[in-house]
């Protein structure tokens, strides 16, 4: 017979045993069955990085006598994951650590990984509210929906956000690197759908943004990295002078920004004192040089509608809704993998569930390597081993199905409105469309 006890550490790495973990029994953990979970275990950001927090959770280890570690997370997670491994088994430690795929931006993933937990369930909560502006955007007729979406680094969830509801306009951050555009061509993008769509009586529209837009236009970039430079040395003057010390490029990127960005990005500063990029409001930014470009092709007579912007920011709303059947399933099957590597003596491994597309009985269990997951970044000054982050593929299936039909969804009123997550009768386990691509595209 094989006992198990399992606990939960709120921090590793902390010095205070005594509030570091809880135990899970049956008991505890019965309320949360099927419902999320993360309000039982709390989800932080916590890194185990220096010696010192290397040395104080092998100590938690020992003083537990643990036979396995879990980690559960995303690329910084299962980062700490294969280090923590790596460590606990260059000191003869019998801890074997073991991973598990969760993050809503669906940034963690590989062949071997299709997909981390929480992706499904954040696209599909977002899609409904989506849908619900959709109608609205039918009903009233007059405004155009600027919706941002959470997803700092890679655009995944927006693509599939698109994908579910048919979006007239849709701005994947991935492109918009690749293609090097800059703001006044995403704003002039976004502007020639307006008017077109003006020309046969369609005021109103939907219009989706992934939340890390700005980190993909290398002149926004270049324009925050000269404002930093320049805040750290000197006191801005009234008069401008100070915009004397920014490159032409980036002083006309600046005034041709809003005022009130102009104001976020002069006034916001981390501890560091560097622009706060997660702060700026990119979808309003975008409604407001929407507004300017409008009224100058009014002027030319190239644009007679009228334009009624309304901002919408859907981020952690996602984050804490019921999970869908495939997510509480996929969870499960994870959580069972975890198990049965660790207890096979397996370490260093993240928990890998294949062919997902099939019903759950022919789904195939295993672990995948994290080292193959990991490559070299340079943060902080130096160079350190991490997981690279799983960007939208231009080529891949995903993208390619959306750029075939973004143009009809420009112009035509194409929307879906999925409702709310099902969770029995018609596509109550229906996979996510990146999913199901991407899987499908292998096949």
């Amino acid at each position: 017979m094989v006992i198990c006890f399992l606990f939960f550490f709120f921090n590793l790495a902390t010095c205070d045993l005594e509030r570091t973990y809880v135990e899970l029994n049956s008991d505890y953990i019965y309320p949360y069955r099927n419902q999320g979970g993360f309000d039982m275990i709390c989800s932080g950001r916590d890194k185990i990085e220096t010696p010192e927090q290397f040395k104080q959770a092998e100590e938690t280890t020992k003083k537990l006598d643990l036979d396995g570690l879990v980690v559960i997370g995303g690329d910084d997670s299962n980062t700490n994951a294969c280090l923590l491994a790596e460590n606990f088994r260059s000191k003869n430690l019998k801890t074997r650590v073991i991973g598990c795929p969760k993050t809503i931006d669906g940034d963690l993933k590989c062949k071997e990984v299709p997909t981390s937990f929480g992706f499904d369930t954040a696209c599909k909560i977002y899609s409904e509210m989506i849908g619900n502006v959709m109608v609205d955007a039918r009903s009233t007729g007059k405004y155009y929906h600027f919706v941002r979406l959470m997803g700092r680094a890679a655009s995944h969830i927006t693509l599939e956000c698109a994908l579910q509801t048919h979006p007239n306009i849709t701005i994947i951050g991935e492109e918009v690197a690749a293609k090097k555009l800059t703001l006044k061509n995403v704003t002039d993008y976004i502007v020639d759908v307006i008017c077109k769509r003006a020309a046969v009586n369609y005021n109103y529209g939907v219009i989706l943004i992934p939340e890390g837009l700005i980190d993909f236009i290398p002149e926004v970039q270049q324009l925050i990295a000269e404002l930093n430079e320049i805040l750290a040395h000197d006191i801005v003057d009234e008069g401008g002078l100070w915009k004397k010390k920014l490159t032409d490029q980036s002083l006309k990127l600046f005034e041709f920004l809003p005022q009130a960005i102009q104001e976020q990005l002069m006034l916001e500063r981390d501890p560091h004192g560097n622009v706060q990029v997660a702060k700026i409001e990119t979808e309003k930014m975008l409604i407001q040089m929407a507004e300017t470009e409008l009224e100058k092709r009014k002027q030319e007579g190239k644009y007679r509608g009228e334009f009624r912007g309304q901002s919408h920011f859907f981020g952690y709303e996602g984050r804490c809704g019921l999970p869908t059947n495939f997510d509480a399933t996929y969870c499960y099957a994870l959580g069972y993998g975890a198990g049965a590597l660790l207890h096979s003596g397996k370490t260093g491994l993240i928990s890998s569930v294949r062919n997902l597309c099939a019903p759950v009985e022919d789904w195939i269990v295993g672990g995948t390597a994290l080292t193959s997951l990991m490559d070299v970044e340079r943060r902080h000054g130096k160079f350190k081993p991490v997981i690279k982050k799983a960007m939208v593929e231009l080529q891949g299936a995903p993208f390619k199905k959306f750029a075939s039909l973004r143009d009809e969804w420009a112009l035509k009123n194409c929307y879906v409105s999925p409702g709310p997550i099902q969770f029995s009768g018609p596509g109550s386990d229906a996979v996510s469309h990146t999913l199901r691509l991407e899987l499908e595209s292998q096949a």
